[in-house]
């Protein structure tokens, strides 16, 4: 049975909305605007509730503007919400008590507390400082975090020296010195490269098992979430969409297989992308052609009818069925026009 002091985040209810001017076009629409300003409200986030318990690591996706960083920001004390509640670690975020913020960092892709004109270890230095870190408890977490991050060579060199891909990694040692317990991710792998983005969902997953911190992490690049996460909160317009298990999502959301045929080299279909999409037409939609290969997007009800004809076609040499890319998916739920109510697993 989960009891309170298993459960990391608890939000109920969640809402914040703003007021935002709004404006008739010309120059007399301006002039009264100078008087009397129309505004509108806006809900960011609205009646979002969920757990999460303590050691989880969960991807919390959506679409630009559907909520996900004013729910990190609420979470984390930045924001007040405007209606519901938060507790994270025990503690109310919007006191912003100082144990409290001790205990949990916030790393947002795009933004930087490490100086620019200075040294990544003197940012460090400055940084136990202000969080209270005892200096040989500093000191092993630093030998920890250099390691783990392949930082010797950097963190000597001043912080506008590096690339994107070596300063995030001094970002994310930063946020880690004193050894918080619940990590906000929002996009910390934006703008980095392939190789980059791979060493820093490395890193993540192996603090995240070292320590038993709880990470909830945003991000647009779904192998981040296929490789750190085990469940998804899906956000859209504000609201909660779905709560569970990434693959249950897709299940749910998908009613399509993806099939790839390979033809022989030298037949019809191997020696000509047009015969194969000729071939493969009548078993679904054409998504590529590419060679010897041709993906045929099938109706996953069909599959399983549809895989004995396959067979019989000239020059197939063989097939494999596979899901939809999860981005696919996620597109497919991304473009629904009106938000639909909340799943959970």
């Amino acid at each position: 049975m989960t009891t309170s002091s298993d459960i990391a985040i608890s939000a109920e209810h969640l809402t914040r909305a703003f007021r935002v001017p709004v404006r008739e076009p010309g120059l007399r629409a301006s002039m009264r605007s100078l008087i009397k300003r129309k505004t509108r409200e806006v809900r960011a986030v609205e009646d979002v509730s969920f757990e999460i318990a303590r050691g989880e690591v969960v991807g919390f996706l959506g679409p630009n503007g559907a909520g996900k960083t004013t729910t990190l920001k609420m979470l984390s004390g930045l924001m007040h919400p405007s209606s519901g509640t938060a507790r994270v670690l025990g503690a109310e975020p919007a006191r912003r008590d100082h144990d409290f913020l001790r205990r949990i960092a916030l790393i947002m892709g795009q933004r930087q507390q490490l100086h620019w004109d200075i040294p990544a270890h003197d940012s460090f230095e400055m940084l136990r400082v202000v969080y209270g870190v005892d200096r040989a408890e500093y000191r092993e977490q630093l030998d920890e975090l250099i390691e783990l991050l392949d930082l010797a060579p950097l963190i000597d060199k001043p912080v506008r020296q590096l690339s994107l891909g070596e300063r995030m990694r001094c970002e994310l040692a930063a946020a880690l010195l004193h050894r918080p317990e619940m990590l906000f991710l929002d996009e910390p792998t934006l703008g980095l490269d392939v190789q980059a983005q791979r060493r820093v969902r490395e890193f993540i997953s192996r603090y995240a098992a070292r320590t038993g911190a709880t990470v909830l992490l945003t991000s647009h690049y779904m192998a981040d979430i296929e490789a750190l996460a085990s469940r998804v909160l899906v956000i859209h317009h504000g609201r909660l969409q779905f709560d569970g298990e990434l693959r249950e999502l897709a299940d749910r959301t998908s009613d399509r297989k993806l099939v790839t045929v390979r033809f022989e080299p030298g037949s019809a279909g191997g020696a000509d992308p047009s015969v194969a999409r000729e071939l493969v037409a009548p078993f679904g939609e054409v998504v590529d052609t590419d060679g010897t290969e041709c993906v045929v997007e099938v109706a996953r009800a069909d599959v399983r009818a549809r895989m004995t004809s396959l067979l019989d076609l000239p020059g197939i040499l063989d097939f494999t069925v596979e899901d939809e890319p999860i981005e696919r998916v996620m597109e497919r739920v991304f473009e629904s026009a009106a938000p639909e109510p909340v799943v959970t697993s």
